[in-house]
């Protein structure tokens, strides 16, 4: 039995953990990977303290951080989160846990192009992970999905290792900072190739082309080693909606200036909140993770 239960072990998630820990929150963290998306990032230089350092680094940091407080964290997965008897029950593939009060920061999920071969190629030259995958493809030839700032990381990132890298943007002017926009026209390795969609991924045992909606250098295809899929986030709420709680139009759930949910004894934290113009960095995450876990302590104890 815990005062509460963290789900997601992000920027939100963890930070939640240490101020539950410092006001004596009996509390339990569970999520599938430690850091969440902040493991995607090969570098961070906009987090206080630190001009520039590796996302492995900081994600350790910080877990020491929650594991000195004593704080459990479990990599396991959600399976099933009811009410019954005044507590919540969550349910995984190695135990069941309960509290009376519950911290949702769960964050985003990548978003999937949903066309033929994405599913059926995922881990075999289908990623979206580059800090996780580009190793492997090394003096090899990659396509980038996307016009944004990850995907521009990401270019540049497997530019590192690849021999050749497509960034393909549906949109003719790529949205991403133009600081990360210089350095892909300086680099040699990567070629932009602007208002074009990848309608199909085909491939034997693994990725060998992919297939575009309009004729590029003569063709409609590009053969390639692996695609890189950077188009977005989106928020896994279905664990949320199961209990009640409450979501805008985007999925995003909603919370209130204490990062309450409509359902008394949930609150939420981090990316998977809501915000017309928030701002989805790891500070941000870390703070509403700190201001939901003094709430739940305002809920619990005053």
């Amino acid at each position: 039995m815990f005062d509460v239960m963290i789900i997601g072990s992000g920027p939100a998630g963890l930070t939640a953990g240490i101020f539950a820990a410092r006001r004596e929150l009996k509390s339990l963290i569970i999520g599938q990977e430690i850091g969440g998306q902040m493991v995607w990032a090969s570098t961070i230089e906009n987090y206080p303290g630190f001009v520039s350092i590796e996302s492995f680094d900081l994600v350790n940091k910080i877990k020491d951080q929650v594991e000195k407080l004593g704080v459990p964290i479990k990599n396991e997965e959600v399976l099933r989160l009811e009410f019954a008897q005044n507590n919540f029950i969550l349910t995984t593939s190695k135990g069941k846990y309960q509290s009376p009060a519950l911290i949702l920061a769960i964050g985003l999920s990548p978003k999937r192009l949903a066309i033929p071969g994405e599913k059926e190629f995922t881990g075999l030259g289908v990623s979206y992970c580059a800090t996780c995958d580009a190793m492997f493809f090394r003096d090899k030839i990659v396509s980038v999905i996307g016009g944004g700032n990850s995907a521009a990381i990401v270019a540049l990132e497997l530019a590192d290792f690849a021999s050749k890298v497509y960034l393909i943007s549906r949109d003719e002017r790529l949205s991403a900072d133009p600081a990360w926009l210089d350095k892909i026209a300086a680099n040699a390795k990567i070629e932009v190739i602007r208002e074009t969609n990848v309608i199909e991924i085909k491939g034997q045992e693994k990725v060998e082309k992919i297939v575009l909606d309009k004729v590029y250098d003569d063709k409609t295809f590009l053969t390639v080693d692996g695609i890189f899929i950077e188009i977005g986030s989106e928020p896994g709420v279905e664990l949320a909606r199961k209990l009640g709680v409450e979501t805008d139009e985007q999925n995003f759930i909603k919370v209130g200036s204490d990062q309450s949910t409509n359902v008394a004894g949930v609150f939420a934290a981090g990316d998977i909140t809501t915000g017309s113009n928030k701002l989805r960095q790891i500070l941000i995450a870390a703070s509403e993770g700190a201001l939901a876990a003094n709430s739940t302590y305002k809920k619990l104890k005053l």
